[in-house]
C-alpha cells in the first residue's frame, strides 16, 4: 500500500489568488482604514494616511528575514525589550570549609595556591614533545651513536592537507 508524504509544509497555503490568508487580512485592514479616512479627511491627509498604511501592510505581509515573516520578528522584539533581563558576568567564588571532628586543622590554602606549586600539564607535555634532553624520571636517554644522531634528526618538517608546513619531532624504533 502507498501513502502520499506531504511535502513543502512549511509554505503557507495561497487562499486568495497568489497570497495567503495573513497576507490577504493584512493588505484587506490597510484598505479599510483607506476607506475610513477618505470619509473623515481632507484628500492630501487622506492620501498621505492610505501610503503610509499601504506602506506598513505590505511590510507586514511581505518582508521575511532569515526566513522569519516581519510580525514574528517584532513580536520577539518586544519581547526582548518588555522582559527583565539578567547578566551574570562573574560568579562569586564561594568557599567551603569541611570541618571533621577529631581531626587537627589543616592550614587553610586557596585552591588556586594548592595548584600554583603543581606544574603545568600543557608545559610537560611540550617539554615532553620538543625537549632535546629527558625529563628527569620519565625518559631514558637515547645512546648516541656516531654522528647520526644530531638534534637535525630528531625533528622533521611535514606538510599538512591544508599546505600549511609544521615541524614534528621524528620517532625512529630501530
Amino acid at each position: 500500500m502507498q501513502f502520499q508524504i506531504p511535502q513543502f509544509i512549511d509554505v503557507e497555503n495561497k487562499i486568495v489568488g497568489p497570497l495567503t490568508m495573513k497576507q490577504f487580512l493584512y493588505l484587506a485592514a490597510a484598505g479599510g482604514v483607506s476607506f475610513i479616512t477618505f470619509f473623515l479627511f481632507q484628500t492630501f491627509l487622506w492620501f498621505l494616511i492610505t501610503a503610509v498604511c499601504l506602506a506598513i501592510a505590505a511590510a507586514l505581509a511581505f518582508i521575511k528575514y532569515n526566513g522569519q515573516s516581519l510580525p514574528k520578528i517584532i513580536l520577539y522584539a518586544f519581547g526582548f525589550f518588555w522582559k527583565p533581563k539578567l547578566y551574570i558576568w562573574k560568579r562569586e567564588e564561594e568557599e567551603r570549609i569541611l570541618e571533621i571532628p577529631g581531626m587537627p586543622a589543616a592550614p587553610k590554602k586557596s585552591a588556586k595556591e594548592y595548584f600554583r606549586k603543581m606544574p603545568s600539564v600543557k608545559k610537560l607535555w611540550t617539554d615532553l614533545m620538543t625537549s632535546k634532553e629527558p625529563i628527569s624520571k620519565r625518559e631514558k636517554a637515547l645512546p648516541i651513536f656516531g654522528a647520526r644522531a644530531t638534534a637535525k634528526e630528531r625533528f622533521s618538517a611535514f606538510r599538512k592537507i591544508t599546505g600549511e608546513r609544521q615541524v614534528a619531532r621524528r620517532v625512529d624504533y630501530r
